[in-house]
């Protein structure tokens, strides 16, 4: 989805997150947040909405792959054969982003926002989001487009639409 404005983006996600505040009050839970491509904009459009103190426990941005590994504990290994562009890693950094924070959901975004494809060819806008609870974890592979703000917005906005299903069934 490429948002017509900023005030388009901002009015959609913080939509969502009320909806995610509402979840979260019913059942008393906590989030986190693991950015890589989005850069923290999925935590800015969370704090964005007032009472979210009450539920979000934390936003860490890794946006190298030695950040995903000290901060998130994504193994080496994994990063070497799957890349940081991968359903893989989203994964990974949504566990680590869950294990360390002690929230009970958490999401992560991990992709390619542009301008160019990245160094193995693969297009801008191929980007991941992760979604971890105590139940397990999933992972959806996005194809986006638009100009790199336009892939970091929707990135965000998918995995804020992915806390809102992790919330709801917490």
């Amino acid at each position: 989805m490429v948002f017509e404005s900023e005030e388009e983006f901002a009015l959609r996600s913080g939509a969502i997150v009320e909806r995610i505040s509402r979840a979260m009050a019913e059942k008393g839970r906590t989030a986190a947040v693991a950015e890589s491509l989005t850069g923290g904009l999925i935590s800015s459009e969370i704090v964005r909405v007032p009472g979210v103190s009450a539920w979000f426990t934390e936003g860490i941005v890794t946006y190298t792959d030695a950040a995903k590994t000290r901060r998130l504990d994504v193994s080496e290994e994994l990063l070497a054969e799957h890349t940081a562009v991968s359903a893989e890693a989203a994964k990974a950094m949504a566990e680590g982003a869950l294990r360390f924070s002690g929230a009970g959901a958490a999401v992560s975004a991990t992709g390619i926002a542009g301008p160019g494809p990245d160094e193995l060819g693969r297009e801008a806008g191929l980007v991941f989001i992760g979604g971890a609870t105590e139940r397990g974890c999933v992972s959806r592979e996005l194809k986006l487009s638009g100009s790199r703000l336009d892939i970091r917005r929707s990135a965000a906005y998918e995995a804020l639409k992915l806390l809102l299903a992790l919330a709801e069934g917490l």
